[in-house]
């Protein structure tokens, strides 16, 4: 039976930086790594609690890497200080529909495996290379536990941005915390953008100075994402053989168990989990859209995007007891003062739509022809808009040169935390 990780060890909190006076740590209850009798439970659980430290992974081989989905689950969190007020929003619960192609699994598979070309990795690793992403990322690192004797030594996943100077996203990324076996060096792979892969290695070379840190493109992994094909079907999975040759690296998406599991691995991933089929990339999407997740520069423009906006408290993607980052006073001061005023949200569209979809930036206007928004990115007639909280609650539009007007609907997703009195 396979050990459950050790719980993520994190940084001492820092006192008061960048003008911005750090709060006290946040009580965090203990970690609670409990097996469920259900795997439907384990990968949509009950409602996500606010952010704490980074979410654990494991390193398996291949064919043992999907076992780590009969098992754990993910701690609860609390602190008043992540609960969000929207009374006016109704809160929908979003169907877990099929993720497989067709709709619906094939043969009986419980599994879908998404190969995500538009995503890369970098590594990161030297002796220095734990501070030296501390000072560039919004989140704390996803430090990998010792190893046990001669067995690998658990990897952990965190979610994080890069900002510039003026607070704003960069590069939105996934860091994978892995130990070297040779020195006991970390190294960390860093999931970010394809698009913005030369762009990241050139930032990270830029701000290393004199710090002993290679930076590198692992183009060897892929990375997928893994989704049930439905929660019925998911609890009927097989047990996985625990012989296999070469390794993978398998953790759960550290936003959000809506988002399921994410697989590195040289191999092909339907292979390395029994019971799963390849699965249809735009399935995958238009589950990220419908769950509210922005994901790459589409969904958050670099130099334009906020991260507060962006939820990105909500994906578990910051700290506020960190010390210095880039970026950190601005991010820091809005937290503190606790007003944000417009959120990306996941929306609806109905009508008829433009033949080549809403244009990014398009403005999403009231049923009395005020500014409410701007539509953001999507896929079909899912996608995300950057909305005015006040104004989501009434009949909301977009204004087409082709089609005339397409309605939108914005709706508050079921894992965001819930409004407090």
């Amino acid at each position: 039976m396979l050990a459950h990780a050790p719980p993520t060890p994190r940084a001492p909190a820092a006192k008061g930086c960048c003008g911005v006076p750090a709060p006290p740590n946040p009580a965090h209850r203990p970690a609670a790594h409990a097996p469920l009798a259900c795997l439907q439970q384990l990968l949509w659980g009950p409602p996500e609690l606010p952010p704490g430290p980074p979410l654990p992974a494991v390193a398996f081989p291949p064919k043992m890497a999907a076992a780590a989905l009969l098992r754990g689950a993910t701690p609860g969190r609390g602190g008043s200080a992540w609960r969000w007020r929207l009374r006016a929003v109704p809160r929908r619960r979003l169907a877990h529909g099929a993720y497989c192609q067709g709709g619906g699994p094939k043969g009986g598979a419980a599994w879908a495996c998404f190969l995500l070309g538009e995503r890369a990795l970098v590594r990161v690793r030297g002796p220095d290379s734990a501070p030296f992403l501390l000072g560039l990322l919004t989140n704390e690192l996803p430090l990998p536990g010792p190893a046990a004797g001669s067995a690998s030594a658990p990897a952990r996943a965190s979610y994080a941005h890069f900002l510039n100077v003026q607070g704003r996203t960069l590069y939105d990324v996934i860091l994978y915390g892995l130990l070297e076996h040779s020195d006991e060096q970390p190294t960390f792979l860093l999931e970010c953008d394809t698009s913005v892969l030369d762009a990241l290695q050139r930032h990270l070379v830029l701000h290393r100075i004199r710090r002993r840190v290679t930076v590198e493109p692992c183009p060897e992994l892929r990375v997928w994402a893994v989704l049930p094909c439905a929660s019925e079907d998911a609890s009927r999975a097989a047990p996985l053989q625990e012989k296999a040759e070469g390794t993978a690296v398998l953790t759960r998406d550290p936003r959000t168990a809506r988002m399921g599991w994410r697989l590195l691995s040289q191999d092909e991933g339907s292979a390395l989990v029994p019971g799963s089929q390849l699965g249809d990339l735009q399935d995958y999407h238009r589950h990220r859209y419908q769950q509210g997740v922005p994901e790459g520069i589409h969904d958050l423009p670099p130099g334009v995007a906020l991260p507060l906006e962006s939820n990105l408290a909500f994906m578990n993607g910051i700290s506020f007891t960190k010390g210095c980052y880039i970026g950190q006073e601005l991010t820091a001061r809005t937290h503190h003062m606790g007003v944000i005023r417009k959120r990306l949200f996941p929306v609806q569209l109905s009508g008829p739509l433009p033949v080549g979809g809403i244009a990014p930036g398009t403005s999403v206007l009231t049923e009395s022809g005020q500014a409410a928004g701007k539509y953001r990115a999507g896929q079909g007639d899912v996608g995300l808009a950057l909305l005015r909280a006040e104004k989501v609650k009434g009949p909301l539009h977009i204004r087409t040169s082709e089609s005339g007007l397409v309605a939108l609907t914005a709706s508050v997703p079921d894992w965001w935390p819930t409004a407090t009195n």
